[in-house]
């Protein structure tokens, strides 16, 4: 249950990532560092607790560490009870009325409110009502999530491969991951309600809220989630408690049950002595002062194994890909296909994620089913690898043109032009009506353009209120070369058209296929790792690669790619207090190329070291082949042949390479 409960965490931060950048008004960069934090956390103390970890008790570090989670789940949600109610930015006065008509000219009183910044006292004081600084909490509550979670995956694997045979322990591990994926099916479904959840929820009245989840202002209930998540967490960790710190292999009796069988047909002073001799030979446990002195001897054993270095440098590369798209593919999603973050959320869950499942069961069914060897193990995770990224670069031509929004991607007459300078929002239709350039107020016209406010539109009359206003008069609309029924405009984006929606279908099919393949090369990959690392240096290999690929696979990309999404903004939104926001609008093919180019770029530098990493199994293979061969030898000629005087050199060289690999 743990798994579970760990990674419905981690989903439901990163299906979140959207809606804290909109309620804290802050870059993708910066969002970026705050996804990173729990990486960071891990980063503090992954090194002395796998190796350490590995000689206290397990299971008890894991359920403390289950208990850390849960409270850095509940810091996250924490500033959400200090910051006033959300104020999205409109430039449409909200009105009690309903069903009213009133003939007003929005581009002139638009016109008339003051644009001045605020001064130095008034920005303070604005900062500290809106508490925009608040989201220093979310980092920190992210960083004690990744605290917690130390303990659980390179102390939970070694305990399984310690006490499992070690033909069922690819199997297992699939099961483990399988079973784990139901986390991140339920983090991101998770997500998807509470993305569709008002954020001030039960404490405002939503009749008066014009905006709604399909809007890039709207901001979600983010904070349940994570208090739903903690008490999850609180309670998976309990079992873990009561575990013993050791089990007996499996399909091995136990060896006091085999000493007591033969003790019950001897005299019982035998069996004293029989105690006493078992008890003498017992190792007595080592001190904290002798695994202190044993730590850098260890490392430096583990890191003079070249195929443990290759394994490194490839999962580190993959993982920056992976970790980079992962993060922004619901706004990958938002921006290229027009869909509300909720909905990209929810497809993510219960189309990616089982396929996921699925593809981490057949890499173990295969493992098992053929008894594959190491070097079928890195065929397996190799060729997936592979045909999963020719999938991934047909993703690239899968793509929708961009919103038509006036004045950014078309001009106010329909051409196509992105542009990137605000002064292009001005025309000669809304030249008359002194409008805000800097507010992001969309409205949709029956022509299928969308303009960034009512004023911008030259509206000159409104109906309704909340989500039901219509602006009537619009001069702008007339201006555009497609055909509007009328001169009205509606609140909100217009959506894409059907032949978008079409082209969506088949970017998640692809997907679905790409994530299984990509998947079933999981466990394999692991068994790789498990395989060629001494018994005694897994709970050290496997938390030194937990620290290395978390610490810079884990932290720098959702920073650099945020940095480099931040640079195919077309519109900024505006704080509160003033200053830039949140972006509200993307140029969704720059978006593209520079997303999809940055992972594709990734993706393909790890192919070489994998090449490099399948050559060293290769040898290895061959070299224990050649051992294996003068062994059988030796024992035909009972024991009389040399070691190496009637080797061939390809033997002699191969057990030269093994020994470095092995010793210091």
């Amino acid at each position: 249950m743990q798994l579970p409960a760990k990674a419905l965490q981690g989903s439901y931060m990163k299906s979140s990532v959207t809606q804290i950048e909109r309620r804290f008004d802050i870059p993708s960069s910066l969002i970026g560092v705050i996804d990173g934090s729990f990486e960071i956390g891990n980063l503090l103390v992954i090194a002395f607790v796998s190796y350490f970890g590995a000689k206290l008790h397990r299971p008890r570090l894991i359920g403390g560490g289950c208990l850390i989670m849960a409270l850095g789940s509940f810091l996250t949600a924490l500033p959400h009870f200090f910051q006033g109610p959300y104020k999205y930015e409109t430039t449409i006065s909200h009105v009690s009325e309903t069903n009213v008509t009133e003939t007003i000219l929005p581009c002139l009183v638009n016109g008339s409110l003051p644009g001045k910044e605020p001064t130095a006292m008034s920005q303070a004081e604005c900062e500290k009502v809106a508490g925009s600084s608040l989201w220093v909490y979310v980092f920190l509550g992210n960083m004690l999530r990744g605290i917690g979670e130390t303990p659980v995956m390179p102390l939970g694997v070694s305990y399984l491969d310690d006490y499992a045979r070690e033909e069922n322990t690819a199997f297992y591990l699939a099961c483990i991951q399988t079973i784990g994926i139901l986390g991140p099916m339920f983090g991101f479904m998770l997500g998807s309600f509470c993305a569709k959840l008002y954020v001030d929820i039960g404490a405002v009245n939503l009749d008066i809220i014009s905006i709604t989840h399909k809007d890039s202002r709207w901001v979600g209930a983010w904070w349940l989630g994570f208090l739903v998540t903690g008490a999850v967490m609180l309670l998976a960790g309990i079992p873990f408690w009561f575990l013993p710190r050791s089990l007996h292999r499996q399909g091995e009796e136990p060896a006091t049950k085999n000493l007591e069988a033969t003790e019950g047909e001897q005299d019982g002073f035998i069996a004293a002595d029989s105690s006493n001799i078992l008890s003498s030979e017992k190792p007595a446990p080592a001190t904290m002062s002798a695994q202190v002195k044993d730590f850098l001897p260890s490392l430096r054993r583990l890191f003079s194994n070249t195929i443990y270095i290759l394994l490194i440098c490839t999962g580190l590369i993959q993982v920056n890909g992976f970790i980079g798209m992962i993060t922004f593919k619901p706004k990958y999603m938002e921006q290229t296909y027009g869909l509300p973050p909720s909905k990209a959320i929810f497809l993510i869950g219960i189309m990616n994620l089982p396929a996921v499942a699925l593809g981490i069961i057949m890499g173990g069914f295969m493992m098992k089913r053929f008894k594959l060897n190491v070097l079928g193990a890195a065929k397996i995770c190799i060729g997936a690898s592979f045909f999963s990224f020719i999938l991934l670069l047909s993703q690239y031509f899968l793509s929708c043109e961009n919103s038509a929004v006036a004045g950014l991607t078309v001009s106010y007459q329909g051409v196509q032009e992105v542009s990137y300078q605000q002064q292009s929002l001005l025309s000669q239709c809304n030249s008359v009506c002194s409008c805000s350039l800097r507010h992001w107020d969309p409205v949709c016209a029956s022509n299928g353009l969308t303009y960034t406010s009512p004023c911008l539109a030259g509206c000159q009359s409104y109906t309704g209120a909340g989500k039901e206003m219509v602006f009537h008069n619009c001069t702008c609309v007339g201006e555009a070369h497609a055909p509007a029924v009328n001169r009205s405009v509606v609140l909100g984006q217009c959506p894409r058209d059907q032949a978008c929606e079409h082209m969506f279908k088949i970017y998640m099919g692809v997907s679905v296929i790409t994530a299984f393949i990509s998947a079933s090369g999981a466990t394999p990959g692991t068994i790789i790792l498990l395989r060629s690392i001494q018994p005694e240096l897994k709970s050290l290999a496997l938390g030194m690669q937990t620290l290395i690929v978390r610490t810079l696979g884990g932290i720098p990309p959702p920073i650099y790619f945020g940095a480099l999404i931040d640079r195919t903004c077309l519109k900024w939104g505006t704080k509160r207090c003033g200053g830039r926001g949140a972006c509200r609008l993307y140029d969704a093919h720059a978006f593209r190329t520079r997303f999809l180019g940055l992972i594709y770029g990734l993706y393909s530098l790890s192919y070489l070291l994998y090449g490099l990493l399948y050559n060293r199994l290769a040898h290895q293979q061959k070299c224990e082949a050649l051992q294996n061969q003068e062994k059988a030898m030796e024992q035909e000629d009972n024991g009389t042949a040399s070691s190496n005087g009637n080797a061939p050199l390809a033997f002699v060289k191969c057990k030269e390479d093994l020994h470095k690999e092995t010793t210091i």
